[in-house]
């Protein structure tokens, strides 16, 4: 019997949509929240931490803080070809917290990219079949996108 999981974790992020047809092309934020779906067997063996257990929770936040969080948190996401907002962020002071993405960062496009981020660091040592099912991203508590990657 698969069981399935989710861990998230929320940032506070800037974006554009550069040819929108409406507002989402302008400057604006997000409170994003990054929901990892993990599925696997339940750990069985006997006397181990994780046991009954797909994976420790807390093992599934380090690796959500590291690639996701403290890498879009207080950040701009900005598409590499989106000229005028580049141009427009140059002027802020060194350091100012932007990640230039080859893709423009609606949510179905950041949904792909933490997948891609995160999945390599589901593992266990337990032969448990653990696998990231999907990513989710919530833009706003009534939207939001996923991604499952092609099996």
């Amino acid at each position: 019997m698969v069981t399935k999981i989710m861990r998230w974790v929320e940032t506070d992020t800037g974006h554009r949509v550069p040819n929108h047809k409406s507002k989402c092309r302008h400057f604006h934020g997000h409170r994003y929240r990054w929901e990892a779906v993990i599925e696997g067997d339940v750990v069985s063996q006997k006397g181990v931490s994780d046991e009954g257990m797909l994976m420790d929770f807390s093992d599934i936040s380090i690796i959500l803080n590291t690639e996701i969080h403290d890498i879009v948190d207080h950040s701009f996401l900005v598409y590499e070809n989106d000229l005028e907002a580049l141009k427009a962020l140059e002027i802020l002071e060194p350091g100012h917290r932007t990640l230039v993405l080859p893709f423009i960062p609606t949510a179905e496009n950041l949904a792909r990219w933490a997948f891609e981020k995160v999945e390599k660091h589901i593992k266990s040592s337990y032969q448990n079949k653990l696998r990231l099912v999907s990513f989710n991203v919530r833009e706003t508590p009534k939207s939001w996108a996923s991604w499952t990657p092609d099996l």
